[in-house]
Order: C-alpha cells, then sequence, then structure tokens
C-alpha cells in the first residue's frame, strides 16, 4: 500500500469513523483513525499521511474552535500535507472560516460514499499535481506541446508558461477551476484546454454564459424541465448540468450570476445533486467544474454580492491569466497567426505578414481589450489593406476608424423607433456585418451565442 494512500480520520464519534474506513479501505486506501487532536498530531509525526479528514468538534463545545486550532497545527507543521473538514450543513460558515485558514476542501454532512471518494482522490490528485518546491521552473513550451494538447492556444511569455503550466498539472485532476483575468485574455481556450488534457476528455465540453441567461430561466436552463412545468413547456428538456455528464461543464462569467442562483449552483456543486424543474425526482450529475470570471470574487464577497461559500467551491484551483499589456513578446506571434487565419477565413489571395515597424507598434499598445481586441484589429486591417507587407501606419489608421467601417451611424430620433425595433435593426446589422456567423455577431453585440438565439427566435431573424 503505498504511504500517499494512507488517510488520517480525526473524529470522536466512533460510529462515523467506522464508517469512514469502511469507505476507504473498500476503496484501497489506508485508512487510520483517532478521536482527538492531540492524537491526531502524534500520527503525523509518526505516520507519512497523505492526506486528513477532520471533523471540527471534539467535546460539548460545538463552536468549531477545536477544528480550526487543529487545522492550523496541521498546516504548520506539514504545510503541503491536504486537510478536508467535515462539518454539518447547518454550520456551513465553520467549513469557510476553515478554507480561508487553509484547508484544501470541505464536506458536509450527511454524506453520501460517492463524495467521500470524490474528495479524498481530488485532494490527493492536487497535492501530487503540485510542483515539488515553490521555485520550481515551469517547462519550456516545446516540453508542453509535446506532452499536452495545447493547440489554439499562443504564448511564450514566462507567466503564460507558468499559467499553462499551471492548467495542464490540475487537468489531471477532478478539482474545480476558477479561471480568472481581464476580458478578452483567453479563459475559454484555457478552460478547453483543461479538458481536453483531462481523463474526461472524452465527455462532452459544455459552455454556459452565465450573464445571458435571465434570473427566471436559470433553473430551466441549468437543470432541465419537465412537460407541464410551466406554460411553454411542451416535453421535457434537458438542462446544461445532464449534458454535461460524464465531462466538463464551463460556467463562463460566474462573477454574473445572480444571488438567488447561487444557492442552487451552490447545492450541485456541494453534492452533485439536483432536480429538473417540475419534478420532485432528485437526480444525481458526474461533471468537472471550471468557472470563469473578470470580476474581483473576494471584493464581490465583500460587498455581499456573492456567496463565500460558493467561491470556495468554485476555486479549489485558481489560474489567473495576465492581460496582453504585461506579456508583449506574445503580441507579434498572436498578430502573426491572427493573420494567417483572417486570409483564410475571408478568402484574402495574397499572403500577408507584419512588417518590424507593425510589430514593435502592436506591441507597444496597451491592448485593453487584450487578446481578443487584437484579433479584430487584425481582421479588420486585413479586410481594408490590400498590400501583402502591412505596417505600423495600417494598424493605426485602422485603429482610429470605428469598427463597423468609414462612419458611425447616428441613433435614430427619439420616438422614432421601438427598444424591440432597434434591438431587431442591430441584430440584423451585426448578423449581415458578419455575414451571418452567429459566434462573431453576439460577440460584437455583447451577447452569448444562447441570449442571441433567443432574440432571433423572439424576433423570427433567420441568419
Amino acid at each position: 500500500m503505498r504511504t500517499e494512500n494512507t488517510i488520517l480520520i480525526v473524529d470522536d464519534d466512533p460510529a462515523v469513523a467506522a464508517s469512514l474506513c469502511l469507505v476507504l479501505k473498500q476503496a484501497r486506501y489506508r485508512p487510520v483513525a483517532v478521536d482527538s487532536p492531540r492524537e491526531a498530531l502524534r500520527r503525523i509525526e509518526a505516520d507519512d499521511i497523505g492526506l486528513v479528514l477532520q471533523d471540527m468538534n471534539f467535546s460539548r463545545n460545538t463552536s468549531g474552535e477545536e477544528g480550526i486550532d487543529l487545522l492550523r497545527e496541521i498546516r504548520a507543521r506539514r504545510p503541503a500535507l491536504p486537510v478536508v473538514l467535515m462539518t454539518a450543513w447547518g454550520s456551513i460558515t465553520l467549513a469557510v472560516q476553515g478554507m480561508r485558514s487553509g484547508a484544501s476542501d470541505f464536506i458536509t454532512k450527511p454524506w453520501t460514499n460517492q463524495q467521500i471518494l470524490q474528495t479524498v482522490r481530488t485532494g490527493l490528485e492536487l497535492a501530487a499535481a503540485a510542483p515539488a518546491s515553490a521555485g520550481e521552473a515551469p517547462r519550456t513550451r516545446e516540453e508542453l506541446d509535446v506532452q499536452f494538447d495545447l493547440r489554439g492556444i499562443e504564448g511564450r511569455h514566462p507567466r503564460f508558461l507558468q499559467v499553462l503550466d499551471l492548467a495542464v498539472r490540475v487537468a489531471a485532476t477532478d478539482a474545480s477551476v476558477l479561471i480568472t483575468g481581464e476580458s478578452g485574455t483567453g479563459k475559454e481556450l484555457i478552460a478547453e484546454a483543461i479538458h481536453r488534457n483531462s481523463p474526461r476528455r472524452a465527455g462532452s465540453f459544455v459552455k454556459v454564459n452565465l450573464a445571458g441567461i435571465p434570473p427566471t430561466l436559470f433553473e430551466s436552463e441549468m437543470f432541465g424541465h419537465v412537460r407541464g412545468a410551466f406554460t411553454d413547456a411542451r416535453a421535457d428538456r434537458k438542462g446544461r448540468f445532464e449534458l454535461a455528464g460524464g465531462g466538463t461543464i464551463f460556467l463562463d462569467e460566474i462573477g454574473d450570476v445572480d444571488p438567488s442562483a447561487q444557492a442552487k449552483l451552490l447545492r450541485v456543486l456541494q453534492d452533485r445533486t439536483y432536480e429538473a424543474l417540475g419534478s420532485s425526482t432528485t437526480r444525481t450529475v458526474d461533471v468537472r467544474v471550471v468557472s470563469a470570471t473578470n470580476r474581483d470574487l473576494p471584493e464581490a464577497v465583500a460587498r455581499g454580492d456573492f456567496r463565500e461559500d460558493l467561491l470556495y467551491r468554485l476555486n479549489l484551483i485558481t489560474i489567473h491569466l495576465p492581460p496582453l499589456r504585461e506579456r508583449a513578446s506574445d503580441v507579434a506571434p498572436l498578430a502573426a497567426r491572427f493573420l494567417g487565419d483572417a486570409a483564410r477565413a475571408y478568402g484574402v489571395p495574397t499572403e500577408r505578414r507584419l512588417t518590424d515597424a507593425a510589430a514593435r507598434w502592436l506591441e507597444a499598445q496597451p491592448w485593453p481589450g487584450n487578446v481578443r481586441q487584437l484579433r479584430h484589429l487584425i481582421e479588420r486591417t486585413v479586410l481594408v489593406t490590400g498590400r501583402a507587407a502591412l505596417d505600423a501606419e495600417d494598424f493605426a489608421r485602422t485603429a482610429a476608424e470605428p469598427a463597423s467601417g468609414a462612419r458611425r451611424e447616428t441613433l435614430p430620433e427619439v420616438g422614432s423607433m421601438t427598444m424591440d425595433e432597434i434591438e431587431r435593426s442591430m441584430i440584423e446589422k451585426s448578423l449581415r456585418h458578419h455575414e451571418g456567423n452567429i459566434t462573431r455577431a453576439a460577440d460584437a453585440l455583447g451577447l452569448s451565442r444562447a441570449a442571441l438565439y433567443r432574440r432571433m427566435q423572439k424576433y423570427g431573424i433567420d441568419a
């Protein structure tokens, strides 16, 4: 039996300890049970423990202070040892306090055997995926490309290589990942890479833009509904979590999720169960969760706009993408790639290339819209410039022009159009401009594909 498979159970309830020991033994782990903090610390010093499952109370005092004190002692003696806290659902604030103190995860009572094993496996996998030391250098781009599927991702800047190295390390685990960074930095590409390099790669990768789902449709979109659940529910419909079963669900714009929906998300992330709208049958889902946001979630927690327990459920691992201005050496390679993509997409007969002056000009820009803004500028410049060698002046001239063309149309006179008419007109204009490409039109309008499809259906627009 490998020493990393030794699990220390710290609980003063003999029945709980015996139950956990049985579940872990059946899964080929080596459980060791103790009933007091003192004995737990002795075992940690004497044995090579791989993970700790720790209760929060060991006496009549149910404040959880004993558990927090034990957690801090373990962290002081074995900083890298993963500790999973066990607490009742009604005492989830204790678990949140424990996460602040360095716990790697928490589970709530009552739990299922599957939850216990999933949590233990993920904790051990994350510990194994961590670099051997904090100063360990990330692998080179060549090494990463040989070992992993990173197609579609361009970048060799040292900070970006750290991001890629962490992403592929955690991809092998089942841990929830939170990807942060400014808009346009490529969070979705990293999420896709995590899925492609994970054991779930054969399953579905389901993208959900939470900002595009109205609160009234959240349950139906995420968990599905049964026939008759509401007026227009003429047939059963699968939700996004069910569609992602066995694979990965990508919750984009998680910082924009409505407060009323946060508790519903927490439950499915907590115990992997949900009910379809209109049904009383509890369903279980096997899914890996990757989320992304450009918002400061700790700040949102401080304001009371985002649940702290949900934040800890989402970010067992956080990956932060640096803005493009902080990895200027990647700008020219990205631009060269976008030149080729644009030439192929728009059928440009002459191959396009950057002059040295153009590369320097692009690298000097602040890029508030990051990689997405760079790509759009490259595409527009390719369309309006006929020369093979694109110079700095070509990009500067294109950047100074309105994105929609040579002139910016004025808004209609007040009272001449309703809001619905204006919205329909803008959707049609965007679809014409992007030649029916739904993804590009939705991006230009600031909508998700799903939100744009709903509006097209509403107005009877055919792409």
